[in-house]
């Protein structure tokens, strides 16, 4: 995709915010123009990783979020402040690409399966033949001629044709299922920084133990459901769903590094000695280092940083300035107005209005928006957004729980069928609670 088509994906989902949509489209557009240069060019090329700085609430997750959907790229999102420097007791920050990598073999595994899911329905649908109409033993059986009628292969065709039908879809059979053994999930620490501890008793004893199963007693279609998934993990090849994911997330994986301004260094602050810490275990990481992890070891040269904070009580500058460095394109979200949520309200795909109208709906309620009403949640968000703490348009989600409480919780007994969410509703709903600054800060 070009940048502009992009900047107009982001556009079905995020309203406004042009500059951070602009920054993302051209830093996922130069992923595809270093892919088309020709090596040793292409490994010097180094993504230009993306700081974006505004309030909570104006879509600096979103957009990232969104970002990695359209890429199809494995995306993680962590908060900053969850991490310590190397020798304090938490998570270190190399856990960070260790998890990466477990969603790109998700990502790439559910591909694989996605490619063998018809043999894999196949061989399920044998297995259950296999049940119902077990092939006769040598021996028992009298020999039958070429011309002839075979009794067991009729009865397993006219047995396959109800179970394509779904005509035994209640009956219960017993199939055999991996059994998980109760073991305690103990972590395995080393003093080892690069070694993956992300490992538990049953990772180490696996091998010895082997895999045991036991019979479980399900409906047929259960069972093929349970037996679809076990022939698809035996069609696929583990080793290249491992080796595809690692090449993924070094050549396509972005990190969303939220709330990076909590971990700066402010001049007497307690706990600067650890926030400058994780900075500088940070650091490599951005900068491009070898991570290793139970799948191999990982890259990260060539992985996408986007980190955000709201830098209320610190700027930018606050980082260690090798840090900085590593952040060249920095991008100012600007704050909601009213204009803003109203159209947030509406606008988007799958918007927060069609969602509840489609929940109400499944009650037999019709919910109509009036553009006055949309206008009147809109004034009361800024309203409560200036009195309180302003978190964006997180405080739609709020206000519009508070104005659909009634007919949420009666809908199934209302005989008037038709409710019409206008701004005289919205102020009977809001009004006395947006206004008084003491119930809006606990209530709204």
């Amino acid at each position: 995709m070009t940048p502009r088509e992009i900047v107009s994906e982001l556009d079905r989902f995020i309203i406004g915010q042009f500059d951070a949509k602009r920054a993302v489209a051209i830093a996922l557009r130069n992923r595809w123009r270093r892919q088309q240069v020709s090596s040793p060019m292409r490994e010097e090329i180094t993504p230009k990783n993306i700081l974006m700085i505004g309030s909570t609430g104006v879509g600096k997750t979103e957009i990232a979020r969104r970002l990695a959907k359209l890429a199809k790229a494995p995306f993680i999102k962590v908060e900053a402040t969850k991490y310590t420097e190397v020798g304090y007791v938490g998570r270190d920050v190399e856990s960070i690409i260790r998890d990466l990598l477990d969603t790109a073999i998700k990502m790439v595994k559910e591909e694989h399966v996605a490619k063998v899911k018809v043999r894999a329905e196949e061989s399920a649908e044998e297995r259950i033949l296999d049940i119902l109409i077990p092939t006769p033993v040598e021996g028992h059986t009298r020999p039958i001629s070429a011309d002839a009628p075979n009794p067991h292969r009729n009865s397993r065709d006219k047995m396959r044709h109800k179970l394509r039908l779904g005509e035994l879809d209640n009956r219960q059979i017993e199939i055999d299922v991996p059994e998980h053994h109760d073991m305690p999930m103990l972590q395995v620490f080393s003093n080892n920084p690069n070694e993956d501890n992300n490992m538990d008793i049953k990772d180490m004893l696996g091998g010895l133990l082997g895999e045991k199963k036991k019979s479980k007693r399900v409906t047929i279609k259960e069972a093929m459901e349970i037996l679809k998934q076990q022939e698809a993990t035996r069609l696929i090849d583990n080793d290249k769903v491992k080796e595809e994911a690692i090449k993924r997330t070094e050549n396509s994986g972005i990190v969303f590094l939220d709330e990076i301004d909590k971990i700066t260094h402010r001049e007497g602050a307690s706990g600067d000695v650890s926030r400058q810490g994780v900075q500088r275990d940070l650091l490599p990481l951005v900068e491009g280092t070898s991570v290793s992890t139970k799948h191999g070891a990982v890259s990260t040269n060539h992985i996408l940083f986007i980190a955000s904070g709201a830098f209320h009580l610190s700027k930018p500058s606050d980082l260690v300035p090798e840090l900085q460095g590593r952040f060249p394109i920095r991008v100012q979200l600007k704050a909601l107005t009213e204009d803003d949520f109203r159209r947030i309200l509406v606008e988007p795909e799958c918007s927060l209005t069609q969602q509840y109208t489609a929940l109400l709906n499944t009650e037999g309620i019709s919910l109509e928006f009036a553009e006055s009403g949309i206008a009147e949640i809109a004034k009361i968000t800024v309203l409560v957004n200036e009195k309180t703490e302003n978190i964006g348009a997180r405080r739609l989600h709020t206000l519009l729980e508070r104005v659909l409480d009634e007919v949420s919780f009666d809908a199934c007994d209302r005989t008037e069928k038709r409710l019409v969410i206008d701004d005289k509703y919205v102020r009977d709903c809001l009004g006395e609670t947006a206004e008084s600054e003491d119930l809006s800060r606990y209530i709204l």
